[in-house]
C-alpha cells in the first residue's frame, strides 16, 4: 500500500487572527478619537475678564434682590411677594435713576424662582440683570 502524501490531522489549516485583531484595534482607536470631539451643551455665562471694570456712575444705584433657600424675595430690606416684584421694581425705578439689578440667590433656591424674578425685572424695565455667584 501506498502512503498518503496528505499531512496528518495535526497539520490542518489554521485561521490567522492577526488581520482581524488589527481591524479591531483600528476601530477602537477610531471610536476613541471621535468620542473625544463631542462638545457638551450648556449655559455659557459672560463673566468679566478683569476686575478693573469701570465703576457705575455715582448717582446710579443698583437694585439688590436677594432670594433665600425657601424662595423668599427680599428687595430693599423688605420681603416681597413674587407676584408683586414688577410693581416694587417700578416704584424703585421711579425713585432712583438706574438700569441695573443684581440678584443674589441662595445655592439651594429653585432655579424657576430666580428665572421668574429675572423675567419680571426685564418686564419692569431693567435692562441689565446680574446674577451674583459665590466664588468657589
Amino acid at each position: 500500500m501506498r502512503k498518503k502524501k496528505h499531512g496528518s490531522a495535526d497539520d490542518e489549516a489554521q485561521i490567522d487572527m492577526t488581520p482581524m485583531l488589527d481591524i479591531v484595534f483600528i476601530m477602537l482607536i477610531f471610536f476613541i478619537v471621535t468620542t473625544s470631539f463631542v462638545k457638551e451643551t450648556g449655559l455659557m455665562a459672560n463673566r468679566p475678564k478683569t476686575p478693573d471694570a469701570p465703576p457705575p456712575p455715582s448717582n446710579a444705584r443698583t437694585l439688590a434682590i436677594r432670594i433665600d433657600q425657601n424662595g423668599t424675595i427680599v428687595m430693599d430690606n423688605r420681603e416681597v411677594d413674587i407676584r408683586r416684584v414688577v410693581a416694587n421694581i417700578q416704584s424703585f425705578l421711579a425713585e432712583n435713576n438706574t438700569d441695573s439689578a443684581a440678584i443674589q440667590a441662595h445655592p439651594k433656591t429653585k432655579h424657576g424662582v430666580v428665572v421668574e424674578v429675572m423675567n419680571q425685572a426685564k418686564e419692569a424695565g431693567i435692562d441689565k440683570v446680574s446674577i451674583l455667584v459665590k466664588e468657589g
